[in-house]
């Protein structure tokens, strides 16, 4: 294998570098969300509304916390249907544990994406240092900061324009037919009401923005040092 990269080559890497991380930032930021301590965190902020049927702040860390490990584990639908509020209740109804089981489909297939997208990017990050590609390496990040950025902000805009629409578009795009629709009642929204993923959305937009803009910075820095290492020899 030759040491220099061809044009379509170096024009291909620095692409998919710049494809690739806008994926892997925003899973990043999922799975830093994905987490009892932000679900702590979210509970604990101000005017965080209160459970009107009852849940006490305890009970809801609680009951999180366990729907929180079912997703995130090898668990089956069985183990959350155990899960009872009362002899007589349990913690959710059968068309929540159905979304559940949607949910859980979902997570598991965007943390695989994410490991994917680490492994690639990582990998394609040693071959272009390894090849002496350091320039490019530098604006592939760069690219897929900026992109990532850009994205973000319309993300953003989109929240302030309508939340409920991006809301209500992104389960038409996950999930089948009305299977996310529940009742005020139903413990799904008492544990994780609107307010919970408007909050969400705007955390992993802010952690994506920050990592994207780290990245760019560092970069940026990068080939300040490059081109003045290259002026001085």
């Amino acid at each position: 294998m030759s040491q220099s990269m061809h044009r379509s080559d170096r024009l291909a890497a620095r692409l998919v570098l710049a494809l690739l991380l806008p994926v892997l930032l925003i899973l990043t930021s999922v799975r830093l969300l994905l987490t009892p301590t932000f679900v702590e965190l979210e509970y604990g902020t101000p005017l965080f509304p209160a459970d009107p049927f009852g849940f006490t702040p305890q009970e809801r860390l609680k009951w999180s916390a366990v729907s929180l490990n079912y997703l995130l584990s090898d668990e089956g639908i069985e183990s959350l249907a155990a899960q009872r509020l009362s002899a007589e209740q349990p913690l959710y109804n059968a068309r929540e544990l159905r979304h559940m089981s949607d949910v859980k489909t979902l997570v598991q297939a965007a943390l695989r994406v994410w490991l994917v997208c680490a492994v690639l990017v990582v990998g394609l990050l040693v071959v272009l240092w390894w090849r002496r590609e350091m320039a490019l390496l530098l604006r592939g990040l760069q690219d897929g900061a900026r992109w990532t950025l850009i994205l973000m902000i319309l993300i953003v805009v989109g929240l302030a324009a309508s939340f409920s629409f991006l809301f209500v578009g992104f389960h038409r795009i996950f999930f089948q037919g009305e299977t996310w629709l529940f009742l005020y009642s139903d413990s799904l929204i008492r544990l994780f009401p609107e307010r919970f993923w408007r909050d969400a959305f705007l955390w992993i937009c802010g952690l994506t923005a920050l990592m994207a803009l780290a990245l760019w910075a560092g970069a940026r820095w990068g080939k300040k040092h490059l081109e003045d290492s290259s002026v001085t020899r």
